[in-house]
Parts: structure tokens; sequence; C-alpha cells
């Protein structure tokens, strides 16, 4: 079964326009691995050069940050949604 994996409005250039993506459940660091094999140019907007995430590339799992999960040890069952939301910064 599968997880689907919600790709944000920037990241969907380097996805083929995709919106949403489906990948074999597992591990968060799984289903990364995963979209990194689909979509190659992905790892450099995920990933920092010593392949920790990126700190403004934010992961939640049915709504829910995995830093105060399980990291991305994170385990995933069918069903459920990861949605890669990336930091905004701005205002005054």
């Amino acid at each position: 079964m599968s997880v689907t994996v919600r790709i944000p409005a920037p990241l969907r250039s380097v996805t083929g326009g995709a919106a949403a993506v489906q990948v074999e459940s597992g591990s968060v660091a799984n289903i990364l691995g995963q979209l990194e094999a689909r979509y190659p140019d992905i790892r450099a907007r995920l990933r920092d050069p010593e392949g920790q995430l990126r700190r403004f590339v934010n992961l939640y799992v049915n709504g829910e940050d995995v830093r105060f999960l399980q990291g991305l040890e994170t385990s995933l069952k069918p069903g459920d949604e990861v949605s890669i939301i990336p930091a905004v910064a701005g205002g005054q």
C-alpha cells in the first residue's frame, strides 16, 4: 500500500508538476529516498550537502510535525499523508 506525499508549489518544477505523489510506506527517511530516486533534482532542494534535511524544510505526517514524532525515523502506514512545507519568511 502507499503513502501520499503532498508536494508544495515551489517543488513541483522537479516533480513534473505533480502536486501529490504516491510512494510505498516505510519511514519518512525511506519515502524521501523514494522521492529522490524518482526525482533526483528534489534532493538538493530538501537536503544540505551533508545529506541532512534543510532547516527550512518542514515535514508533517497526518498534520503532525515529524520533529515532535521520531524525526526521519517516523514510521508510516498505508494511507498516511506526508506534507512537505517549506518555511516562509517575510514581513516587516
